[in-house]
Protein backbone atom coordinates (compact mmCIF):
# COMPACT_ATOMS: atom_id res chain seq x y z
CA UNK A 1 0.00 0.00 0.00
CA UNK A 2 2.74 2.29 0.98
CA UNK A 3 4.57 2.05 -2.81
CA UNK A 4 0.63 2.70 -4.17
CA UNK A 5 0.94 5.72 -2.31
CA UNK A 6 4.06 6.91 -3.21
CA UNK A 7 3.37 5.92 -6.74
CA UNK A 8 0.18 8.13 -7.05
CA UNK A 9 2.23 11.47 -5.18
CA UNK A 10 4.93 10.92 -7.28
CA UNK A 11 2.46 11.11 -10.51
CA UNK A 12 0.61 14.27 -8.81
CA UNK A 13 4.45 15.83 -8.62
CA UNK A 14 4.88 14.97 -12.49
CA UNK A 15 1.58 16.29 -12.91
CA UNK A 16 2.47 19.67 -11.19
CA UNK A 17 5.91 19.86 -12.84
CA UNK A 18 4.72 19.60 -16.29
CA UNK A 19 1.94 21.68 -16.29
CA UNK A 20 5.21 23.94 -14.50
CA UNK A 21 7.04 23.10 -17.53
CA UNK A 22 4.88 23.88 -19.86
CA UNK A 23 3.62 27.06 -18.62
CA UNK A 24 7.64 28.63 -18.28
CA UNK A 25 7.86 27.45 -21.97
CA UNK A 26 4.94 29.52 -23.31
CA UNK A 27 5.83 32.43 -21.37
CA UNK A 28 9.81 32.19 -22.92
CA UNK A 29 7.68 31.30 -26.11
CA UNK A 30 5.58 34.55 -25.83
CA UNK A 31 8.63 36.67 -24.92
CA UNK A 32 10.82 35.26 -27.76
CA UNK A 33 7.71 36.65 -30.60
CA UNK A 34 7.34 39.82 -29.02
CA UNK A 35 10.00 41.75 -26.09
CA UNK A 36 12.63 40.03 -28.03
CA UNK A 37 12.06 41.13 -31.24
CA UNK A 38 13.03 44.64 -30.16
CA UNK A 39 15.36 44.02 -27.47
CA UNK A 40 18.90 42.00 -28.35
CA UNK A 41 19.21 42.53 -24.41
CA UNK A 42 16.00 40.65 -24.18
CA UNK A 43 16.25 37.86 -26.52
CA UNK A 44 20.24 36.82 -25.34
CA UNK A 45 18.68 36.62 -21.75
CA UNK A 46 15.88 34.13 -23.14
CA UNK A 47 18.74 32.16 -24.55
CA UNK A 48 20.57 31.77 -21.68
CA UNK A 49 17.53 30.88 -19.31
CA UNK A 50 16.29 28.35 -21.54
CA UNK A 51 18.74 25.62 -20.56
CA UNK A 52 19.40 27.13 -17.27
CA UNK A 53 15.45 26.45 -16.69
CA UNK A 54 16.16 22.83 -17.86
CA UNK A 55 18.98 22.05 -15.89
CA UNK A 56 16.63 23.73 -12.73
CA UNK A 57 13.42 21.43 -13.63
CA UNK A 58 15.52 18.61 -13.89
CA UNK A 59 17.50 18.66 -10.70
CA UNK A 60 14.51 19.45 -8.81
CA UNK A 61 12.42 16.15 -10.63
CA UNK A 62 15.37 13.98 -9.87
CA UNK A 63 15.52 15.01 -6.35
CA UNK A 64 11.56 14.64 -5.54
CA UNK A 65 11.68 11.17 -7.84
CA UNK A 66 14.44 9.51 -5.43
CA UNK A 67 17.58 11.92 -5.91
CA UNK A 68 20.38 11.73 -8.65
CA UNK A 69 21.50 8.56 -8.15
CA UNK A 70 18.38 6.68 -8.89
CA UNK A 71 17.82 9.08 -11.91
CA UNK A 72 20.40 8.98 -13.83
CA UNK A 73 19.45 10.13 -16.90
CA UNK A 74 17.91 13.04 -15.37
CA UNK A 75 21.75 14.23 -13.44
CA UNK A 76 23.21 13.83 -16.95
CA UNK A 77 21.32 16.34 -18.03
CA UNK A 78 21.05 18.84 -15.57
CA UNK A 79 25.01 18.45 -16.52
CA UNK A 80 24.36 18.36 -19.86
CA UNK A 81 21.84 21.69 -19.37
CA UNK A 82 24.35 23.84 -17.18
CA UNK A 83 26.89 23.26 -19.69
CA UNK A 84 24.91 24.52 -21.69
CA UNK A 85 23.94 27.86 -19.93
CA UNK A 86 27.47 28.38 -20.10
CA UNK A 87 28.16 27.67 -23.67
CA UNK A 88 25.41 29.71 -24.29
CA UNK A 89 26.63 32.63 -22.53
CA UNK A 90 29.55 32.68 -24.84
CA UNK A 91 27.06 31.67 -27.99
CA UNK A 92 25.12 34.75 -27.54
CA UNK A 93 28.47 37.20 -28.20
CA UNK A 94 29.50 35.04 -31.26
CA UNK A 95 25.89 36.16 -33.11
CA UNK A 96 23.20 33.82 -33.86
CA UNK A 97 25.28 30.86 -36.25
CA UNK A 98 26.92 30.02 -32.86
CA UNK A 99 23.77 30.22 -30.77
CA UNK A 100 22.44 27.77 -33.12
CA UNK A 101 25.17 25.35 -33.35
CA UNK A 102 25.08 25.33 -28.84
CA UNK A 103 21.14 25.39 -29.02
CA UNK A 104 21.07 22.65 -31.33
CA UNK A 105 23.70 20.35 -29.62
CA UNK A 106 22.04 20.49 -26.53
CA UNK A 107 18.14 19.84 -27.91
CA UNK A 108 19.83 16.83 -29.49
CA UNK A 109 21.70 15.47 -26.16
CA UNK A 110 18.51 16.60 -23.84
CA UNK A 111 16.07 15.31 -25.69
CA UNK A 112 17.80 11.67 -25.66
CA UNK A 113 18.04 12.36 -22.21
CA UNK A 114 14.72 13.30 -21.59
CA UNK A 115 14.07 10.22 -24.22
CA UNK A 116 15.64 7.98 -21.72
CA UNK A 117 13.74 9.28 -18.49
CA UNK A 118 10.44 8.59 -20.43
CA UNK A 119 11.51 5.19 -21.12
CA UNK A 120 12.18 4.54 -17.67
CA UNK A 121 9.03 5.81 -16.15
CA UNK A 122 6.72 4.66 -18.35
CA UNK A 123 5.70 1.31 -16.78
CA UNK A 124 5.43 3.39 -13.36
CA UNK A 125 3.91 6.48 -15.11
CA UNK A 126 1.29 7.28 -17.48
CA UNK A 127 1.78 9.92 -19.70
CA UNK A 128 5.07 8.99 -21.38
CA UNK A 129 4.51 8.27 -24.62
CA UNK A 130 4.01 12.53 -24.94
CA UNK A 131 7.72 12.75 -23.16
CA UNK A 132 9.18 10.00 -25.61
CA UNK A 133 7.78 12.03 -28.45
CA UNK A 134 9.20 14.83 -26.98
CA UNK A 135 12.77 14.10 -26.52
CA UNK A 136 12.85 11.94 -29.80
CA UNK A 137 11.48 15.35 -31.14
CA UNK A 138 13.92 17.65 -29.30
CA UNK A 139 16.93 15.73 -30.61
CA UNK A 140 15.51 15.65 -34.61
CA UNK A 141 15.35 19.24 -34.27
CA UNK A 142 18.35 19.96 -32.64
CA UNK A 143 20.18 17.75 -35.50
CA UNK A 144 18.18 20.52 -37.77
CA UNK A 145 19.27 23.41 -35.66
CA UNK A 146 22.81 22.51 -35.99
CA UNK A 147 22.52 22.56 -40.21
CA UNK A 148 20.62 25.59 -39.84
CA UNK A 149 23.45 27.31 -38.13
CA UNK A 150 25.02 27.73 -41.75
CA UNK A 151 21.71 29.23 -43.55
CA UNK A 152 21.67 32.76 -43.77
CA UNK A 153 19.59 34.22 -41.31
CA UNK A 154 18.30 32.16 -37.46
CA UNK A 155 16.49 33.86 -35.77
CA UNK A 156 15.46 33.71 -31.98
CA UNK A 157 11.70 32.60 -33.28
CA UNK A 158 12.93 29.55 -35.08
CA UNK A 159 14.27 28.13 -31.72
CA UNK A 160 11.14 29.68 -30.04
CA UNK A 161 8.75 27.21 -32.19
CA UNK A 162 10.44 23.80 -30.68
CA UNK A 163 9.96 25.63 -27.92
CA UNK A 164 6.12 25.68 -28.01
CA UNK A 165 6.13 22.34 -29.36
CA UNK A 166 7.87 21.26 -25.97
CA UNK A 167 5.10 23.29 -23.74
CA UNK A 168 2.97 21.03 -25.54
CA UNK A 169 4.15 17.79 -24.93
CA UNK A 170 4.68 18.92 -21.22
CA UNK A 171 0.87 20.06 -21.13
CA UNK A 172 -0.50 16.88 -23.02
CA UNK A 173 1.58 14.93 -20.08
CA UNK A 174 0.48 16.80 -17.30
CA UNK A 175 -3.42 16.98 -18.45
CA UNK A 176 -3.23 12.73 -18.96
CA UNK A 177 -1.74 12.64 -15.93
CA UNK A 178 -4.73 15.44 -14.14
CA UNK A 179 -6.88 13.35 -15.89
CA UNK A 180 -6.24 9.79 -14.58
CA UNK A 181 -5.94 10.89 -10.76
CA UNK A 182 -9.30 12.48 -11.48
CA UNK A 183 -10.48 9.17 -12.55
CA UNK A 184 -9.17 7.04 -10.37
CA UNK A 185 -10.92 8.87 -7.42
Amino acid sequence: MTSAISLAANSTWLRKLYLTRAAVSIVWVALAFTVALKSPVVASVLLVVYPAWDALANAVDARQSGGMSANTTQMINVLVSAVTTVAMVVAVGQGMPAVFVVFGAWAVLSGLLQLGTAVRRWKHHGAQWAMVLSGAQSALAGTFFVKQAGEPGPMLQNLAGYAAVGAVYFLISGAVLLYRERRSH
